[in-house]
């Protein structure tokens, strides 16, 4: 049983930072209906930057006080990935938007390729640790079990709390949500009673691209170490996540997160002769029977074909 709630508690703060990917993912897709495969590897690129930024404040400016130093790592890299991000929708996507289906996703995946082999050039193959934080350990007993949780899994799911609520209120209740709620379910009629969608999807790009300046910040925080090819996987899971949640549903796709990081973690529990790859098995595995009965995901809305 301590186990199991060890495993619970680990699962949850890999669940935070999926879902933080996911809702770029969701976001562009309820929008403009186009797969942002690139969008895995701006996460990386925003890792190594909260790398660099944190290295710089720590080792170069000599600031011994981590909060401080964590807040502005996360403020640069939700601004410098903003800057990416902002840049790929204009330079990648917008000349596409008009164009067949299949371009704009050759471009994403080019994009990707581009930004992944950038990064290899630009900061080596090498992993790029550092420095541990927030190693203390809050021990919990209660009813006979013991459980730990570190501050820094704390910090990742209230950070991903908060941001979830935050822009479920920015996309429900502000004008900005209003633009991208019209654009999302006519971009035409939408350009017709006055709303800008090419703002509103590069808005729509940089408000992405912030979120997963986070998750990368919250990467580094709890594993500590990045490497190039970090944007893969977990942009694929992210991606598996907001599918699973229902793409296009901002709660759906933090809750698709949440699933695949528990997924992933309690599976570890089950002997699998030694072969860890298998809860990656699983994940997919649950996102394929959930499509099965559920095709909309589990918070998502049925497409509705327009005539």
């Amino acid at each position: 049983m301590d186990q199991f709630l060890q495993q619970l508690i680990n699962g949850l703060t890999l669940g935070s930072i999926y879902g933080l990917i996911a809702i770029g993912y969701t976001m562009v897709f309820g929008i403009i209906g186009m797969i942002n495969f690139a969008h895995g590897d701006v996460f990386m690129l925003s890792a190594f930057i909260a790398v660099i930024v944190f290295l710089f404040l720590t080792q170069w400016l000599h600031i011994g006080f981590i909060p401080l130093a964590l807040l502005v790592v996360l403020i640069a890299g939700m601004v410098l990935t903003s800057v990416w991000n902002w840049t790929i929708e204009r330079i990648a996507y917008r000349p596409l938007r008009g164009s067949f289906r299949l371009a704009p996703l050759i471009s994403a995946i080019g994009m990707s390729t581009f930004l992944s082999n950038f990064v290899q050039v630009a900061q080596g193959p090498r992993n790029k640790p550092i420095p541990p934080m927030f190693n203390q350990i809050i021990h919990i007993d209660y009813a006979g079990h013991s459980v730990s949780i570190q501050y820094r899994q704390v910090v990742i799911m209230a950070v991903t709390a908060v941001l979830l609520f935050a822009f479920w209120w920015l996309v429900q209740r502000t004008n900005l949500g209003r633009a991208q709620r019209a654009c999302e379910q006519d971009r035409k009629m939408a350009a017709l009673i006055g709303v800008d969608v090419d703002r509103t999807i590069s808005i729509t790009f940089v408000i992405g691209a912030a979120l997963a300046a986070v998750a990368g910040a919250m990467y580094v925080l709890q594993y500590g170490v990045v490497s190039f090819s970090d944007g893969f996987l977990p942009g694929v899971k992210a991606f598996t996540a907001a599918v699973l949640g229902g793409i296009g549903s901002l709660p759906g796709a933090v809750l698709g997160g949440l699933m695949i990081g528990l997924i992933e973690t309690l599976w570890q529990m089950i002997p699998t002769q030694g072969v860890p790859e298998y809860k990656d098995v699983a994940a997919f595995s649950i996102l394929a029977i959930t499509l099965i009965f559920m095709p909309s995901g589990l918070l998502g809305r049925p497409e509705i074909e327009k005539v």
